[in-house]
């Protein structure tokens, strides 16, 4: 059978698993296996474990479940309720000042959590029914909560860069360091789109109360005491990153050790939480890495029969000029964004883009800031649209799915227009690396 049937049939077959509710990691690990025993014989199922094992035995890789540890004392110390309240009262007279403030503190927590589920559960527990009891237009406070909790992965430290630094082989500090401006300027065009809605409309964000917008100014800074430290562990993992002081694993180690620090200074550590940061560590984790060993299986099998040729090759023909091309690995960005999530789309594609990147002469660094922008636009869109789902498990009473995904096509729109800026200009993204490393 040709190359180009059985790539027909793996899409087909991928489809048809996935339908039927098959989860990723099963899909392709399994479609793997198929492939390998029916075209090469059972002793080629050797040569997809250890290309397994090359990846995991990769020493950076202990950066993830450090992070996720360090992620997972703050979101359970309380972080992120102490942070809101800091900056919250902040907002003042302000039309839409509550929303601004939220999508500050998300940012905050993209750099100390930066776990998605996690943030927009705690931004929807904590910030969504403040701004509900204000008087907020429903719509645009789900699409605040939503947009807002998904800039995790685009402030570092970022799990979905260290896994596409790992596949791409380049450094993951350039990375971190690229994607800090556009993850900053889409959080500014989220502010700024709030500020204009609410300033046209004022009932779509009232102000804060006379009495919070009241408070002493004593008493406003004494609410930052509880999370200082926390911010400060955070900061600290990202100069000691970025000033070459320690290697991603080594600041990742150490940021997990000073939440856990952060924790106890807080009151708050206890052996329950320590079980529980432990136990969301594996589950997290575990289902990471299954993603990682099903879809580097099916790609390793489908190298062997000469697949990533074959597909770099059609790719390729696409056209003759590189722009179309990109945009072409984009659209399928977005496109497999509607069904799977992030790590599978990673794993799937990137083995036959990045080749032909290379030769177009785009920079990987780059690249990985453009597919971090495409996930952003994956998290929001229906049917699959995680964040949509996490947040209707934490919404209050009332808040419907069709509400959710109603609210999130105006910052969908302010995530292409991010993507294209940054697709345009890629010295948005390139020129902190350059200015730090050289």
């Amino acid at each position: 059978m040709d190359i180009g049937t059985l790539t027909f049939l793996i899409i087909a077959a991928m489809a048809t698993l996935l339908i039927m509710g098959v989860p990723l990691a099963f899909v392709s690990g399994s479609i793997a296996v198929v492939l390998a025993v029916t075209q090469f014989g059972a002793n080629s199922l050797f040569i997809v474990a250890s290309r397994t094992v090359d990846f995991i035995d990769s020493f950076a890789l202990i950066a993830v479940p450090m992070f996720v540890i360090m992620a997972s004392f703050m979101e359970k110390s309380g972080v992120a309720r102490d942070l809101y309240r800091a900056f919250h009262v902040w907002a003042g007279n302000l039309r839409g000042g509550i929303g601004v403030v939220t999508i500050f503190v998300a940012v905050i927590l993209g750099a100390t959590t930066g776990i998605i589920g996690g943030e927009i559960v705690l931004l929807g527990l904590i910030a969504l029914p403040q701004m509900l009891r204000l008087g907020y237009d429903k719509r645009l406070a789900i699409g605040i909560i939503t947009a807002g909790g998904s800039l995790g992965t685009m402030i570092p430290p970022s799990i979905i860069l260290i896994f596409y630094g790992l596949t791409a082989e380049v450094n993951i500090s350039h990375l971190f360091l690229a994607t800090l401006l556009p993850g900053l300027m889409l959080a500014s065009f989220y502010a700024t789109y709030v500020l204009v809605r609410c300033g046209l409309n004022p009932a779509m964000g009232p102000a804060l109360d006379p009495e919070e917008a009241g408070m002493p100014l004593g008493e406003k800074l004494r609410l930052f005491k509880g999370v200082a430290l926390p911010v400060a562990v955070a900061g600290g993992v990202l100069v000691s990153i970025y000033a070459g002081l320690a290697s991603i694993t080594e600041s990742a180690a150490l940021g997990a050790f000073g939440a856990a620090v952060a924790a106890w200074v807080r009151g708050t550590l206890s052996y329950a939480m320590v079980r529980d940061v432990m136990v969301q560590a594996l589950r997290t984790c575990g289902m990471v890495f299954w993603l990682v060993f099903g879809t580097n299986a099916l790609i390793g099998v489908y190298n062997l029969m000469g697949g990533i040729d074959f597909a770099s090759t059609m790719l390729a023909g696409v056209s003759d000029n590189p722009s179309v091309i990109l945009a072409a690995m984009v659209g399928v960005f977005i496109l497999l964004g509607f069904f799977i999530d992030w790590i599978g789309i990673l794993f799937l594609t990137m083995p036959i883009f990045l080749p032909v990147l290379t030769e177009l002469g785009y920079d990987p660094v780059w690249f990985g800031i453009v597919f971090n922008l495409s996930m952003q636009i994956a998290y929001l869109t229906p049917p699959f649209g995680p964040a949509c789902f996490y947040l209707k498990g934490a919404a209050p009473e009332g808040v419907t799915l069709q509400d959710i995904f109603s609210a999130q096509w105006p910052f969908i729109g302010l995530q292409i227009l991010a993507l294209l800026i940054v697709i345009l200009w890629p010295d948005l993204s390139l020129w902190l690396p350059r200015l730090v490393y050289g």
